[in-house]
């Protein structure tokens, strides 16, 4: 195998090591991935202090990532072993390694960004329940002299949430309510 490989022309050597390389390490990030160990690491920005390792924002920063210079090997690589035969200049055999090692880039940012779609913020926000329909779950003192419990469904979720009124009368327990404003984290104000 050795014999076969020292044979090789040394840009075909070169090659061959940064594909296999990148595919080595390609493969353990995929595995790491998979089984949950898989976490990306950035470029330090330095005096920069910018946002590098973020693709939310819909710049490019975010590809300066070591998982992205993988990809970038991967394709050079690669491309480079697959054509080396079919293109003669090595100077243009280079330049499209490198042209497919960026395209590589783009196509894992875009699908990056495809999947980063697919991703839903389950979290209860308590400004979600202004204008919706409660049940009383625990009667609601009058004019803010107290604290009672409503019963309100925001996104499919049902949530107790604390509740008090500026009515006169108290509101019995099975009533229904609107919400009209949240007065605290874990606080709304009925009617």
């Amino acid at each position: 195998m050795m014999d076969l490989f020292n044979s090789l022309e040394p840009l075909q050597k070169f090659f061959w090591t940064i594909a296999c390389a990148a595919s080595l390490v390609f493969i353990i990030q995929t595995i790491m991935t998979f089984v949950g160990l898989g976490t990306d690491t950035d470029v330090d920005a330095g005096p920069m202090d910018g946002s590098v390792d973020s693709m939310e924002d819909g710049s490019l920063s975010g590809v300066f990532s070591f998982r992205n210079l993988i990809n970038f090997l991967l394709g050079y690589g690669w491309a480079g072993v697959l054509l080396h035969d079919s293109i003669e200049s090595g100077l243009l055999l280079q330049l499209v390694a490198i042209v497919v090692g960026l395209l590589f880039v783009l196509a894992f940012v875009f699908m990056f960004r495809q999947v980063m779609k697919l991703s839903h913020d389950g979290s209860f926000k308590m400004q979600e329940a202004v204008g919706l329909k409660a049940d009383v779950y625990l009667r609601i003192p009058a004019a803010r002299s107290g604290r009672g419990k409503v019963q309100v469904s925001v996104k499919g979720s049902i949530h107790e949430i604390d509740a008090m009124t500026d009515n006169t009368e108290e509101i019995a327990t099975g009533g229904q309510v609107k919400i009209v404003k949240v007065l605290g984290d874990d606080l709304l104000l009925v009617e």
